[in-house]
């Protein structure tokens, strides 16, 4: 039983007086009704969720020509990720790229604005022309880490993703000649 009990000083140096009973007050009821609100907002409360990205993998059986599709070079760009949050970058195939492989840096100074001035590139050169399921022709972007690529640099290139809101983009696997590439640059 939990009680709140006022104290007197006894009255010291004063004149003795006729003791007098403190009330006790009864908490019970109080510490009682503090539990149950607690519990009631515990209960009644939503926790925060976690957020989580959709992500589409490309099918692993690539000797099937259905999951092959043929895509313009001046569609794609690859992004290749490095070691110490390095980046380098091409567009088209990595043999006879459009653009040779460039060094950038994350953010809206570097493979942001990469990625959205070649976005635009692509939406103006095919501007009206539909794909296979309806949709405006765009910019589509394979992503590509190395072993050496911490987890949060490939969370970084998929958040790029979607604030420049690239619709058609896949994390592939980065092919041997990509590696060495990355050697001779340092990268990895």
């Amino acid at each position: 039983m939990a009680e709140l009990n006022t104290g007197d000083d006894g009255g010291k140096g004063k004149k003795v007086r006729s003791k007098k009973m403190n009330p006790g007050v009864d908490l019970t009821a109080m510490v009682d009704l503090a539990f149950l609100l607690i519990t009631f907002f515990m209960l009644t409360t939503t926790l925060s969720k976690p957020q989580s990205m959709n992500l589409a993998m490309p099918d692993k059986d690539v000797t099937d020509p259905k999951n092959t599709q043929a895509v313009a070079n001046d569609r794609t760009m690859t992004i290749l990720l490095g070691k110490d949050d390095s980046i380098l970058w091409y567009f088209g195939e990595f043999a006879a790229p459009l653009v040779e492989p460039t060094q950038s840096t994350y953010g809206k100074e570097g493979i942001r604005q990469v990625i959205l001035q070649r976005k635009a590139a692509v939406e103006a050169a095919y501007k009206g022309q539909l794909d296979d399921n309806g949709n405006q022709k765009g910019l589509i972007v394979i992503i590509k880490a190395s072993d050496k690529t911490h987890y949060k640099n490939l969370i970084d290139i998929l958040d790029e993703m979607a604030i420049t809101d690239i619709s058609i983009y896949a994390i592939g696997d980065i092919t041997e000649p990509e590696v060495e590439l990355l050697k001779e640059k340092g990268m990895d």
